[in-house]
């Protein structure tokens, strides 16, 4: 099926058809098949009339899902029984091995959309925090990109999509296909079902990611890392997608950059998340101080009456603990002095004395550590600074120090309709 679809493609781009990105409407165009928007379709389908095969997707879905599965139809079209029934996106749930098409069919999809020679070969796979951002210059879905990266990398790596499906009184996550290095070893994943304790159940809003290193993979530990990716029509959860790191049984660093709201931590109890503040603060009035304030008012409330209690001069450096209703310690670092206009207003010396009360309070308790890019927001602080007073201070912490971003956003891209 590779190959077909690459002898399909190479003789579209010797016609003119390039990228990135690389649009599936015009690769469909040049192969006579017809394109079609349509609400009234959950994600995309192929119909044969007697005008040949119509693809027909939903526009209001996301953009880069959008070229995936229009690109994923363009291959069913390559099936001499494409015309026996109508080929929905995502398969036939009533035919035990549909999967197997379905995989087929997301394999040339990703041959389409990150055509060959659209990566370089990779000795290592980076993180996927850092996979999902460099997927965007080529407008692609995070699914079709790390199909893309197993299939040029030298690691022994496996990426997997699963789905989230009816059992018991809730749901459980089960992997629809995955697909192997050519290193890793070939293992028997599709349909099989994820523990309930996997890090796969934390990814509960798109493009939101978790790590972590579990045994329900094969016979040894293996690291697992994922991120909630769309799901299907009609599912209120989303679908996951995430890399297996075979022979590898740690992360090799205390310090994760993940995608997430730091209003919702990994659970990994016990939960220290912190914040900046500044100074002169009697009410937190910005960033992420700002939502902190709205999720948790009566933290807020005593952060206010413990800091008039605080000289002014005497202030920096000094944190505040309050407990959240959720047991959570909210942290709270006075290492900003003022705000508004008029340069930089972190204190890199109050940093390092705060993080330095944290220290003794993480570690005399196992405790996890949580935070966004501290100060780099409206305090002014260059991060490569603040990251290396928290590795100063947080070495060795067992439970890690976990950085949130938020998730990279997508620019907009005409598909052609």
């Amino acid at each position: 099926m590779v190959q077909k679809v690459r002898a399909v493609v190479l003789e579209a781009r010797d016609a003119g058809w390039n990228g990135p990105p690389f649009n599936p409407v015009a690769l469909a165009r040049q192969m006579g098949i017809r394109v079609e928007a349509s609400a009234a379709v959950p994600d995309a389908r192929t119909v044969v009339d007697a005008h040949g095969p119509r693809i027909e997707y939903n526009p209001q879905q996301r953009r880069a899902r959008a070229r995936f599965s229009i690109a994923h139809e363009i291959v069913h079209t390559f099936f001499p029984d494409v015309g026996d029934a109508v080929r929905n996106r995502g398969g036939d749930a009533g035919v035990h091995d549909d999967w197997q098409l379905e995989l087929l069919c997301n394999l040339g999809a990703s041959e389409i959309v990150m055509p060959v020679g659209s990566l370089p070969k990779l000795a290592e796979v980076p993180p996927l925090e850092r996979l999902i951002d460099d997927r965007l210059q080529f407008d692609v879905s995070t699914e079709a990109y790390l199909i893309r990266v197993v299939s040029v990398t030298e690691a022994p790596v496996t990426m997997f999509i699963a789905s989230p499906h009816p059992a018991g009184k809730g749901f459980e996550y089960r992997i629809d296909y995955a697909i192997a290095s050519s290193s890793a070893p070939r293992l028997p994943l599709s349909e099989r079902p994820i523990p309930y304790d996997s890090v796969v159940n934390q990814c509960t809003a798109i493009g939101s990611t978790a790590h972590g290193i579990e045994d329900w993979v094969g016979a040894e530990p293996t690291v697992v890392e994922c991120v909630g990716i769309p799901g299907y029509p009609g599912s209120l959860l989303p679908r996951v997608a995430g890399i297996l790191r075979h022979g590898s049984r740690e992360h090799g660093d205390f310090l994760h950059f993940i995608h997430g709201n730091i209003l919702a931590p990994r659970p990994l109890p016990p939960i220290v998340v912190c914040q900046l503040v500044n100074d002169r603060a009697t009410r937190w009035g910005g960033g992420v101080a700002k939502q902190m304030a709205k999720r948790h008012p009566n933290a807020e409330a005593e952060f206010g009456e413990w800091i008039k209690s605080v000289p002014r001069s005497a202030r920096l450096g000094k944190v505040h603990y309050a407990t959240t209703a959720e047991g959570t310690t909210l942290a709270s670092l006075v290492a900003q002095e003022g705000y508004g206009p008029g340069g930089a207003h972190i204190r890199y010396h109050a940093l390092a004395r705060c993080l330095a009360n944290i220290d003794k309070f993480v570690f005399a308790r196992n405790a996890s550590v949580h935070m966004p890019r501290l100060g780099t927001g409206g305090a002014g602080a260059e991060w490569e600074i603040v990251e290396s007073l928290i590795r100063q201070h947080f070495e060795g912490l067992a439970k890690g120090v976990w950085i949130y971003d938020l998730p990279p956003r997508q620019t907009q891209h005409d598909l052609g309709i």
